[in-house]
């Protein structure tokens, strides 16, 4: 994928030095980059496709343009990201009961290996209910078992609310296996559609069973009712505060095949030199990947275009790029495209585990996603705002160009949503900072409608009067902490 990267590197040069900008950032100039990154001629930006080559291509090209330079960790533009796919193979099973095999009519079953062969004899099952308690605990043995759940639990702690959590905390109680039990209204179909849907993950990160999948609710009640049990009973029983699991009396045998796909994506990774060397870096992030071709065949339309999330805050930082690169600072500023956020924040973990500079040199890494939402003149609000120490000066730099603040903690329901989540996680301070998830009536509409749809698209109605907003707001922001004088950073030993 390397090669092409620069083999359409040219195809962008005379665009980009054509480009006449304005000292503010118009928003003519954030509707030319989307109009790129987000035409079907990027196929939705998905990692591994041509569509990832185009479009971190453009991204090191316009950098390129602006006058920054490469600052990947093998001093390139671009840090592979080594991603990997499991799609499902061939799976035979039998279950048993006191030594009678299970009939069940029900072939509603998914399982995938994390390893592209799996087989096991006499696995006992046991039915956990939500997986965990109330706190969080996993109650149930599981230990050595295949541990079925339920995807819609009742009684499930807000920080376990997502499956992947749950499932996790069984992997680490030391589960053999996690399945899934679709039993909700949807929840099957939504389960299938997932599992099938070749997901992608970091795997030097990832937290799997050997083996995982689901099984419907009508699979669950034939095999259940055949070894004797009683599905409601179990059902009723789950809904305990303190339940610790059944086993189940059920022994499985599975010969799983699994196909496994592994390729690199990349961070695209750009840097202005600073003029005092050891005085710390300020990091602009945002993430370049989308859903790519998304919808069935037959679709009118299957691109996920990814216009608003998040050409538009490709474009922002590239802006920010060019706006910045025009003069010296005292503090390098660095420049990161991640790949796989749509997958779990996967490029900004990679970064965060094998970062191009030392994270603890870092005085403020900034996060821009989802800025065209809201319009001209709106609040800004501070997504992580009680998590550093950078609250007042953040405001004090936004009231200064004529931003009024959003003071309240309510956009902090999207922290652990976005690509500065990885690096909090490692103590960097990392905020996000605009308009778009000051008003969240108006960014719900949006996450309800057009979010990961192939209506998430460039059109007249886009708007762009705040994203120009906030492009200007974060040029402000990358001069201030840029300033050794003006902001005098303990991290940086200053």
């Amino acid at each position: 994928m390397r090669l092409a990267h620069f083999a359409v590197f040219a195809s962008f040069a005379a665009m980009a030095a054509g480009s006449v900008h304005a000292k503010a950032v118009s928003e003519a100039d954030l509707r030319a980059h989307i109009e790129i990154l987000a035409s079907d001629a990027f196929e939705g930006r998905k990692p591994g496709t041509e569509g990832e080559a185009k479009t971190v291509q453009y991204i090191a090209q316009q950098w390129a343009t602006s006058g920054l330079k490469p600052a990947a960790t093998d001093g390139g533009w671009f840090d592979a990201v080594p991603l990997i796919q499991r799609g499902q193979g061939s799976a035979e099973y039998a279950f048993a009961a006191k030594g009678r095999k299970l009939r069940i009519a029900s072939q509603e079953i998914i399982l995938i290996g994390k390893q592209a062969d799996y087989a096991r004899t006499d696995l006992p099952l046991i039915f956990t209910g939500a997986g965990v308690k109330a706190d969080g605990s996993v109650a149930a043995d599981v230990a050595g078992k295949a541990a079925l759940v339920l995807f819609d639990a009742e009684n499930v702690p807000n920080n376990m609310k997502s499956p992947r959590a749950r499932r996790e905390a069984l992997i680490a109680a030391g589960a053999e296996a996690v399945i899934f039990i679709g039993d909700g209204q949807g929840s099957w179909p939504s389960l299938r559609r997932s599992l099938l849907s070749r997901p992608i993950a970091l795997e030097s990160r990832e937290k799997r069973a050997p083996l995982e999948g689901a099984i419907s609710a009508e699979f669950a009640v034939a095999m259940i009712t055949a070894a004797g049990q009683d599905w409601d009973k179990l059902r009723a029983h789950a809904k305990a505060s303190d339940y610790a699991g059944e086993p189940l009396g059920i022994d499985a045998d599975f010969k799983v095949t699994t196909d496994i796909y592994r390729f690199n994506s990349s961070n695209v990774v750009g840097k202005i030199a600073g003029r005092k060397k050891g005085s710390g870096a300020v990091l602009f992030m945002g993430h370049w990947d989308h859903l790519g071709i998304c919808a069935p065949e037959g679709a009118p339309d299957r691109i996920c275009n990814g216009a608003v999330d998040n050409a538009s805050g490709i474009a922002v930082l590239n802006e920010i790029a060019e706006s910045l690169a025009k003069k010296k600072h005292d503090r390098d500023i660095y420049f990161l495209a991640t790949t796989a956020e749509e997958s779990g924040l996967l490029g900004a973990y990679a970064f965060a585990d094998k970062p191009a500079l030392p994270l603890d040199q870092i005085v403020i890494s900034l996060n821009v996603d989802t800025i065209a939402i809201a319009p001209r003149g709106s609040k800004v609000a501070i997504i992580g705002r009680g998590t550093t120490p950078l609250d007042a000066t953040v405001e004090a730099v936004a009231k200064k160009t004529g931003r009024a603040i959003e003071s309240s903690t309510d956009a902090n329901a999207f922290i652990q949503r976005q690509d500065g989540w990885a690096l909090a996680q490692k103590g960097v301070p990392a905020l996000m900072v605009g308009g778009s998830f000051a008003d969240l009536e108006l960014m719900q509409k949006f996450l309800g409608n057009d979010y990961h749809g192939p209506d998430d698209e460039l059109t007249d109605k886009t708007e762009l009067g705040g994203a120009a907003d906030d492009a200007d707001l974060h040029i402000a922001l990358g001069r201030y902490f840029a300033d050794a004088r003006k902001y005098k950073s303990k991290k940086a030993g200053e």
